[in-house]
């Protein structure tokens, strides 16, 4: 059961309620540098971003906000520490999200001048939380960084909005923890109904910020809680997305371009499957459809232990067979030929389902 969330938009796209879970990422650019920004954006909206924050340092950076927008297809959140008056420029730059902390953006009166704008514009707020900037006062109380100290620092700025009438709210409670994070938000959708951004936050380089956020993100989703969510890498963002898609897959809860099986080899294999899968998942990594890719390294049981997949290949000694739904359709001979063969399959393939989709809507299925 998926934790009942309030619906908020940012710009076009509906998050929490029944809306999809949604997928989003963070530029590393230099804001200011729009043309870069810009590029890398639309690298990520190529793999599947649905929404992307970018840092917002200084006016130069605020100021560059329309343009980087009307550049772009995805809603765009400007991330700001400190000074509320970039929130301020952000807004009137056409920004579609905010990701503040109210407490740390000046006093009262500040608050009262960026909440005044967001809802004149429409703009959410993202209270984001973070484990490594905790309020002095919550780490002596609760000595240290705790899941009740960040849960804690995020309702004191709810309430900080709330009381000024501003309901557009969606919560991050994000630490280097993957036990301390998953209590953390375990504790708060007690508490509170907006939606929740869920991440492990300095989670490390790809491979070990991926297991930590598979782990982490995977239990929390699996618990009903999340409603757009980010990997953190220290990588290129746009690994970032595909991790993320590939976590939701493994769950069933959003699928997007072919799902690629593979054996893991073993003693018996004569082949260079590695090799092969991993051109297969290269030649494939641009197309959208949903279907089931598999790989296998033995032309003997291969087809049979990925029966359940759309097309195969299975490879063996200088020789392989292509395979749909677990039935060889086509025998191939020489190694250096399997991998040619079977993307020309493929290809026939999504024709076949390009055509399938213009009848059906014909005829109005």
């Amino acid at each position: 059961m998926r934790h009942k969330t309030k619906e908020i938009f940012i710009g076009n796209v509906g998050i929490g309620g029944n809306n999809p879970i949604r997928i989003q990422s963070m530029t590393n650019t230099d804001t200011r540098d729009v043309n870069s920004t810009v590029e890398q954006i639309k690298r990520l909206e190529n793999v599947g971003c649905e929404i992307v924050r970018v840092a917002v340092l200084d006016e130069q950076a605020a100021k560059s906000i329309s343009k980087i927008k009307n550049k772009i297809n995805i809603p765009l959140v400007a991330d700001i520490h400190f000074d509320y008056r970039l929130a301020l420029i952000s807004i009137k730059q056409g920004v579609d999200g905010l990701r503040i902390n109210p407490g740390n953006i000046g006093s009262e009166d500040k608050v009262d001048l960026v909440v005044r704008d967001a809802l004149e514009y429409n703009i959410p707020i993202r209270i984001g939380v973070n484990g490594g900037s905790l309020e002095k006062k919550l780490l002596l109380k609760y000595n240290g960084v705790t899941p009740e100290a960040m849960v804690e620092s995020a309702l004191k700025h709810v309430r900080m909005l709330e009381q000024r009438d501003f309901f557009d709210i969606k919560i991050s409670l994000k630490c280097s923890s993957v036990l301390k994070t998953i209590k953390a938000y375990q504790l708060l959708a007690e508490k509170v109904c907006y939606p929740l951004h869920i991440g492990i936050t300095e989670a490390g380089t790809f491979m070990r910020g991926t297991v930590k956020s598979s782990v982490g993100l995977g239990i929390l989703l699996f618990n009903g809680l999340g409603d757009t969510l980010r990997v953190s890498l220290t990588d290129d963002p746009v690994k970032e997305v595909q991790v993320a898609w590939e976590i939701l897959r493994s769950l069933e809860l959003r699928q997007r371009g072919p799902e690629i099986i593979s054996c893991p080899t073993c003693g018996r294999t004569e082949i260079d499957l590695i090799s092969l899968a991993n051109k297969v998942e290269d030649a494939l990594k641009d197309i959208q459809d949903v279907f089931s890719v598999a790989v296998m390294g033995c032309v003997v049981n291969g087809p049979g232990e990925a029966k359940d997949a759309d097309i195969g290949l299975a490879g063996g000694k200088d020789c392989g067979v292509i395979f749909v739904k677990g039935k060889i359709k086509k025998k191939i001979k020489g190694e250096k030929n399997l991998l040619s063969a079977f993307l020309e399959e493929v290809d026939n393939f999504l024709k076949s389902k390009k055509e399938e989709r213009i009848w059906s809507n014909r005829i109005g299925i």
